[in-house]
């Protein structure tokens, strides 16, 4: 789903600190990249990896790319996404985190509107454990497995694989939706990817306060006839009201996305909610055997 070994990726903002470093993490992990962009960089390398003034010029030498990966600074990444978009490549990864909200909003609205999926913005990325990485996720925490991750936290995703890769139950995708009040996808599209991919048994949805995410995903889910099992894990127990905790979608305003309506709306679809995320297992292998 979304990408595997012979996906073929350009790194938009590759000679950036950031870019650079893990473009080198992703060759070492096998992600094909076949170009990278940084408009006034063309003709030099970063890590044995061709670089190119604009994605246009990239094609035209290396031939259609799949997939896109954005570190390019939260100023300049609307036009960057766009110009992905415009020259064909279908999956626009966006690391970038500080976009302005209306960039945002115009970015993913006209992403659909061309059938392109955007990941992020704000997000570690997706990882195909074994296959491909495609963003900044340590990939040693993910083994290949039978669970699908879909998360609004990068960090606790890195946790909740490793605890995942631990237990033998290992990662069949990870998908990190971003942190932001808007992103490209949400938790009911990937979980409909999930519901495709032959690979994943069971699914892990990582939510925190703020936004309407779990909510409107525990409906979906409840309504369906068939399923795969999801266990949650939702963060910001404690968390104060009106104040943002890290993400910018984080936060809990006039009375929605606290952490209790969340729990209760996932426990009354039928989704069990793991208090820790060193329960997630143990949760899942209670599924399983029933």
């Amino acid at each position: 789903m979304l990408a595997d070994r012979s996906t073929r990726v350009i790194v938009q903002g590759i000679t950036g600190k950031e870019g650079s470093f893990h473009t080198k993490l992703m060759l070492e992990y096998g992600t094909r990249i076949v170009a990278g962009v940084t408009p006034g960089k063309g003709g030099s390398q970063v890590h044995g990896v061709r670089v190119y003034d604009t994605v246009r010029e990239a094609i035209s030498d290396v031939g259609q790319v799949d997939a896109s990966v954005v570190f390019v600074p939260a100023k300049n990444a609307y036009d960057a996404v766009l110009e992905s978009i415009e020259n064909g490549v279908r999956l626009v990864v966006v690391i970038t985190e500080g976009i302005p909200l209306h960039e945002e909003l115009r970015m993913v609205n006209y992403a659909k509107l061309r059938g392109v999926v955007v990941v992020g913005p704000n997000t570690p990325g997706l990882i195909v454990p074994g296959e491909t990485k495609l963003g900044i996720m340590p990939a040693n925490y993910y083994k290949p497995g039978v669970v699908g991750v879909m998360s609004r936290s990068g960090t606790l995703s890195y946790e909740v694989a490793w605890q995942l890769s631990r237990s033998g139950l290992g990662v069949s995708v990870a998908i990190g939706i971003g942190g932001d009040p808007v992103t490209g996808l949400d938790f009911v599209e990937v979980y409909d990817m999930f519901l495709k991919d032959p690979r994943t048994k069971y699914v892990v949805l990582v939510g925190e306060i703020g936004g309407d995410y779990e909510e409107r995903f525990a409906k979906y889910y409840a309504g369906l006839s068939e399923k795969k099992p999801v266990v949650a894990y939702i963060a910001g127990r404690t968390a104060p009201r009106e104040k943002r905790m890290g993400h910018a979608g984080a936060i809990i305003s006039m009375g929605l996305g606290d952490y209790e309506s969340k729990i209760k709306a996932l426990q009354e679809s039928g989704i069990p909610v793991a208090r820790r995320v060193s329960e997630i297992p143990t949760v899942i292998q209670s599924i399983a055997g029933k």
